[in-house]
């Protein structure tokens, strides 16, 4: 079926549709609550099928590619809005806009039922009849928390009042000891309405840690006065300054946008009781365009998710966008009680948005300033990459005589490397290829907890590259692909002293970069530190595998044995949830009996 006949039996219906180009890459997701009108309104049907008029620059250039389009129908407009938002994070497709950030805040919270309540820190509703929450915090609810056990006398661990006995933190001072003493409840509020000034007052609060950090310095005390000094800078990290006097204690979800050529940041200010508690930022790559409404609709979804935060606030957005009501609709549900979107146009409310776009733009100020955009930039012209890569995923593997098969991720962002997002995988397969594939495809199902990156940097030369791109493919993703790989010389992998011949491989052509070339020098670094993420694992893993051996050898199971174990069972881990019958099926039964002996 063409693409004009398809479009012409498009039922009027709700549902999400996507355009593919030639290859069958996928261009974009959108929603509709008429998919017959939508898609309709994007094309001129004579004398031919080309783009409408009226569209922007980005979407013409966009249905200037489409040669087909799939759909699928859904109940309801809000149905369409979760389900395109959800395949947008799990496909990237090339025209839509992704907003990586997959944070959940914290909150600092007390149970006031408690006799002697304590604070402590959650990012979900606690089910509690009496409850006051403080936040969110986008940095530094840990160290605010921590501030006010250094600060505040109160009952310091959960399963302190248990004990019935006065504990080392009485001992030093830092907690009244109502377990064992006469405490009235008097003297504990006391305790409590400090801490809860210092956690809505941060001015208060680094005042006292200040104060604290000279008494511990002038007492020699440099290592404690050390961690104070850390503790007040994360704490004031967020913070962002402002002389707005809210006459009332009013809590607001602030949220804006603003944008360079290649850029987008969006803002967050979180207020609460009229004081500004905490902020929070990110980037947005722009790879075809700005697309504002969008970008609006896509903060709200992933910030707010399907789950209702611990203290529901007006929120307080620049400028009207598309499709406003059904997201205020779908936050009501969120919410379970009505949300409220407004596009403030004077007063404090007004003063607040114009603040948040203030440091908004701050913020793409220093952006321009990343030491690797030119870089990226010039790789991406060189390379024919279709995005700049600001999110960059890359693989390695590690072996030895297939003993220890491990896999390896690196993640790269924004100038840095992004440790927390590193992912390691013990393999099953045999040969560098279906170690490969295993580590790809197991990168590729967690797209939908983990959206995929601008870029994908394989460690190997075209077989590889090859590999990669039909399992990318296959998934209907799109991600920029290369591959990197030792230069060879008489078949062998070869290394000069301190300088690495490499070549970049992309899908239509080779690269043989000067050692001095920073975009080589730049695309190694990843490789590098991917290759050294798969041997560090690879030798952990080495290890803990001797171990199991020799565990093994000392009860008469030789290494021959041990390595045919491995071969048909995979992993130690394997073995010890094995049945007797499944270990006598490689082995005979005086060794199966041995090793369910080891284990159980």
């Amino acid at each position: 079926m063409t693409l004009k006949q398809t479009i012409k039996q498009l039922p009027d219906s709700a549902g999400i549709y996507q355009y593919f180009d030639k290859n069958g890459h996928l261009l974009y997701i959108g929603k509709a609550k008429s998919l017959q009108k939508r898609v309709k309104s994007y094309f001129n049907f004579a004398p031919e099928l080309k783009a409408n008029a009226n569209l922007s620059l980005r979407i013409t250039k966009m249905i200037n590619q489409t040669e087909s389009m799939n759909y699928i129908v859904v109940k309801s407009e809000h149905d369409a809005l979760i389900l395109e938002n959800s395949l947008i994070k799990q496909l990237n497709p090339k025209y839509n806009i992704l907003l990586r950030d997959d944070k959940t805040y914290p909150y600092i919270y007390i149970d006031n039922s408690q006799k002697y309540p304590r604070f402590e820190i959650t990012r979900k509703i606690i089910k509690a009849s009496d409850i006051n929450y403080f936040g969110p915090f986008s940095v530094g609810a840990r160290d605010i928390l921590d501030s006010v056990y250094e600060l505040c006398k109160l009952v310091q661990k959960k399963g302190s009042l248990k004990s019935k006995k006065l504990c080392l933190y009485h001992q030093i001072d830092k907690c009244l000891g109502p377990c064992e003493l006469p405490i009235s409840e008097a003297r504990y509020k006391r305790e409590l309405d400090l801490a809860y000034e210092l956690i809505q007052n941060k001015k208060l609060l680094v005042k006292k840690l200040q104060e604290k950090m000279s008494f511990y310095a002038e007492n020699l005390r440099f290592e404690e006065a050390g961690a104070i000094r850390d503790r007040i800078e994360k704490i004031s990290r967020s913070e962002i300054k402002s002389e707005i006097d809210f006459a009332t204690n009013e809590n607001y979800d602030i949220f804006v946008l603003q944008n360079s050529s290649l850029r987008a940041v969006v803002v967050r200010i979180f207020m609460r009781d009229g004081k500004i508690i905490s902020s929070t930022h990110d980037y947005i790559q722009l790879n075809e365009g700005y697309d504002e409404d969008e970008l609006y609709q896509r903060v709200l979804l992933d910030f707010y998710r399907s789950e209702k935060p611990p203290i529901i606030a007006p929120i307080l957005v620049a400028s009207e966008f598309e499709n406003l009501q059904v997201i205020e609709e779908h936050l009501s549900s969120v919410f379970e009680k009505k949300a409220n979107i407004k596009v403030p146009k004077q007063g404090n409310k007004k003063q607040l948005i114009d603040l948040a776009i203030l440091n908004a733009k701050e913020l793409l100020k220093r952006d321009k300033n990343s030491h690797d955009t030119q870089v990226l930039e010039d790789l991406k012209e060189l390379l024919s990459l279709e995005r700049i890569p600001k999110r960059v995923e890359v693989f390695d593997n590690s072996h030895m005589s297939g003993v220890a098969t491990v896999g390896a991720m690196i993640v790269y962002e924004d100038g840095k490397f992004d440790k927390k997002s590193y992912r390691t995988y013990h393999l099953q397969a045999k040969d560098e290829y279906a170690q490969m594939r295993e580590t790809l495809t197991r990168r590729v199902e967690s797209f939908s907890k983990n959206s995929p990156p601008d870029l994908w940097i394989i460690d190997g030369g075209a077989t590889l590259l090859k590999l990669a791109s039909d399992i990318v493919d296959s998934a209907g993703v799109f991600i920029d692909i290369i591959a990197i790989s030792k230069e060879k010389i008489d078949a062998k992998a070869h290394r000069a002293k301190g300088k690495a011949n490499d070549i970049i491989h992309t899908k239509n052509d080779i690269f043989r970069l000067k050692n001095s070339d920073k975009r080589l020098q730049w695309t190694q670094n990843l490789r590098d530190e991917a290759h050294r993420s798969a041997i560090g694992f690879h030798k952990k893993t080495k290890l803990k595998l001797d171990k199991e051996s020799k565990l093994l050898n000392l009860h008469g199971i030789s290494e021959a044995k041990v390595k045919k174990l491995l071969n048909h069972f995979g992993t130690f881990e394997a073995l010890k949830t094995l049945t007797l019958e499944e270990i006598n099926s490689v082995l005979n039964i005086k060794d199966a009996i041995v090793i369910k002996n080891i284990y159980f």
